[in-house]
């Protein structure tokens, strides 16, 4: 009877015990995170960590309006999807007692206009979108988009995201990348789907994609986040990475947790040990991109701090854009989009 009893506690602590400390799941860019931070933050937390990788916003945004919502605790979300996935009902409200952390995100990136209060997201990294090539093939002067809108340079290829590529197609036409100007969107879809067609196009891809077939010589240039370039320079020297002199997109990417996270208390344990300062300098020193959290810049290495680009200078910084939500005209972008991938 005692032995009975004893094996039925043991096996209720079992259960007990796994709900606990149930895996947390993080849905992400590939290539985004320190590889030694789950056991890191096992240690710590004792929830063991899944790592899931995408390559593009818009894959993982209809991959968790399929339903797979009820798989990832955590999602990283660039600042132009958020509203649209707090609307769809995809994440939910942060608990912020159990975030301590976000009170060391920069002033400048906390309380965004896109999440004001910080009500569902938390900044993780942010950078900008440019041009990584290989300097031993590029024309003369100053990088510019028409090396590749003017097919003077390549091969080449544009990065596979929607607003970030039509944005920059806008700005290099003189246009607002938030344009709700029908004409102007048909216009810009128009350029990329003749640029797309020049010989030393070889279309779209990811962003690591994109950069490893320059850092392979498959390719002269490629679209890509800035982190992706710096890690692509340590590996050749005759490459560079560049925001254009029309300028570019300035992005935020935001820790969000799903509307149906499986471990709700693992997910906000994930959130608040990213915003650590030494854990948050430990990501961006490894995938090298600017961190959010303040405090962290003690920690960042010296010569990234010094690295216009990661940290642009002041000029660069003029030429810069945000992306605004377009909830209210999804389609004029999504039909430009899909006439673009179609073409």
């Amino acid at each position: 009877m005692l032995a009975r009893l004893a094996a039925c506690l043991l096996a209720a602590a079992g259960i007990g015990f796994a709900a606990e400390k149930a895996p947390v799941t993080v849905y992400m860019y590939s290539e985004y995170i320190d590889p030694k931070v789950p056991e890191e933050f096992e240690k710590a937390t004792g929830y063991k960590l899944n790592i899931e990788v995408y390559e593009a916003q818009e894959e993982m945004l209809s991959k968790l309006r399929a339903g797979a919502v009820s798989q990832y605790d955590v999602v990283v979300a660039t600042d132009v999807m958020v509203k649209q996935m707090v609307k769809l009902k995809l994440v939910q409200p942060l608990d912020q007692k159990k975030i301590p952390n976000g009170a060391g995100v920069d002033p400048q990136l906390a309380n965004p206009g896109y999440d004001p209060g910080n009500q569902y997201s938390y900044p993780y990294q942010w950078g900008t979108i440019g041009l990584l090539y290989d300097t031993t093939k590029a024309p003369a002067g100053k990088p510019t988009w028409k090396w590749l809108f003017e097919d003077q340079f390549g091969p080449f290829t544009f990065m596979d995201e929607m607003r970030s590529m039509l944005g920059i197609t806008l700005k290099f036409q003189g246009h607002s990348m938030n344009t709700r100007n029908p004409e102007e969107v048909k216009a810009a879809a128009d350029l990329l789907i003749k640029a797309k067609g020049f010989k030393k196009s070889q279309g779209f891809a990811g962003g690591v994609d994109g950069k490893n077939k320059v850092v392979a010589g498959e390719l002269a240039a490629a679209v890509v986040y800035n982190g992706d370039a710096v890690r692509a320079l340590a590996e050749k020297p005759n490459l560079a990475y560049a925001v254009p002199v029309e300028g570019s997109n300035i992005w935020v990417d935001n820790l969000l947790i799903t509307s149906q996270a499986p471990n709700l208390d693992g997910a906000h344990a994930f959130v608040n040990y990213v915003l650590d300062p030494k854990v948050a300098a430990q990501i961006s020193n490894f995938n090298r991109y600017a961190t959010p959290v303040k405090p962290a810049m003690e920690f960042i290495t010296p010569a990234d701090k010094a690295n216009a680009a990661i940290y642009p200078d002041a000029a660069t910084m003029k030429t810069l854009q945000g992306l605004d939500d377009v909830d209210k005209d999804p389609r004029l972008y999504n039909e430009a989009w899909t006439t673009v991938k179609a073409q």
